[in-house]
């Protein structure tokens, strides 16, 4: 027997939708090959949490695993789906913008597809004469559906881009990996779409696509402006006060900021073009902004040092601070 779904996503059979996806997104950071390079169990860890995802995040496919357990594939989960439904191809949830031309004017039959022009299908829709020809009538066979997929990168990989794998559950539960090519300056809910690699078509139909909506893991330190990148930088407080050469990781590696003598918290160094490269933007900045840090033991002598230079501020630092 497998293990059961909602243990491996860590929630309870009530779960919310929002639960679900939340817990989903916080295990795929986690377990994500490209996050544990050194890890062997990483990729099947990573695949049973997106299977888990595909069918708990699907209303229907949930509703027969909730009924049947294990079993629920054969009872009917991945069959067809009508206009209205959630139908996956074990690529996430859907929306309903995946609603086809054909099953809303098609006559309601499986395999049919519109071919006229945008005219005749407004002609159909408001009463006019004219009708959609059929696949069967024009000598083509239905294309495959589009399937929706969500995918969790790392930080790294979408300033730098690079290659991810990517888990996919396909009908009658065959497990896939595909690798997916991320571009350089890739944001968070950006979506990639990649040609034939969704639901096959009818012999001899071309597949559909996946739609891949792509979610980017936090990084500890850095956070992401438009195409500027944000850092703390810790100083001492003789750095500060002296002024110092010091050196701040980026990501096409290391620079050297000077930092004028008097420097305070909060102060930002800008270092140029050292930010986001995307193709077709300008190149963004990396904002290295100051944290002075104090020891976290000062002795009597460096107390009264610092109450010697309490004296030497002019107006007290918060006088024009206001509500």
């Amino acid at each position: 027997m497998e293990q059961d779904l909602y243990q491996i996503l860590g929630v309870s059979r009530g779960a919310s939708q929002k639960e679900i996806q939340k817990a989903y997104r916080d295990l795929a950071r986690r377990h994500h090959p490209d996050m544990n390079p050194d890890d062997r169990q990483a990729k099947e860890k990573f695949q049973r949490v997106q299977h888990a995802y595909d069918v708990l995040s699907n209303s229907e496919k949930r509703e027969l695993y909730d009924r049947y357990g294990d079993a629920f594939e054969t009872m009917g989960a991945g069959g067809g789906a009508g206009p209205w439904r959630r139908a996956t191809s074990g690529g996430g949830p859907q929306e309903f913008d995946s609603v086809q031309f054909e099953q809303m004017f098609g006559g309601g039959g499986k395999g049919q597809e519109f071919n006229g022009s945008f005219a005749d299908l407004l002609r159909q829709f408001t009463g006019g004469a004219a009708r959609p020809q059929r696949a069967a009538n024009s000598g083509r066979s239905p294309a495959g559906k589009n399937v929706r997929h969500e995918a969790t990168i790392p930080f790294t990989t979408a300033i730098l881009g690079g290659e991810v794998q990517l888990a996919l559950t396909r009908a009658g539960g065959k497990h896939e990996m595909l690798t997916v090519k991320i571009p350089a300056g890739i944001e968070d809910g950006e979506k990639l779409r990649l040609r034939g690699k969704g639901e096959p078509g009818a012999q001899p139909g071309s597949a559909g696509d996946l739609l891949l909506t792509v979610r980017v893991a936090p990084h500890p330190y850095f956070q992401r402006r438009d195409n500027h990148l944000e850092v703390r930088v810790p100083v001492t407080l003789a750095e500060a006060a002296l002024g110092a050469k010091i050196d701040v990781p980026s990501p096409r590696g290391t620079v050297t900021l000077t930092l004028p003598p008097g420097t305070s918290s909060g102060r930002r160094l800008r270092a140029k073009g050292l930010g986001v490269h995307r193709s077709g933007k300008p190149a963004g900045d990396l904002l290295a902004e100051i944290q002075i840090m104090l020891p976290e033991q000062l002795d009597q002598q460096q107390l009264e040092l610092f109450r010697r230079l309490e004296s030497n501020y002019s107006a007290p630092p918060r006088a024009e601070l206001r509500w």
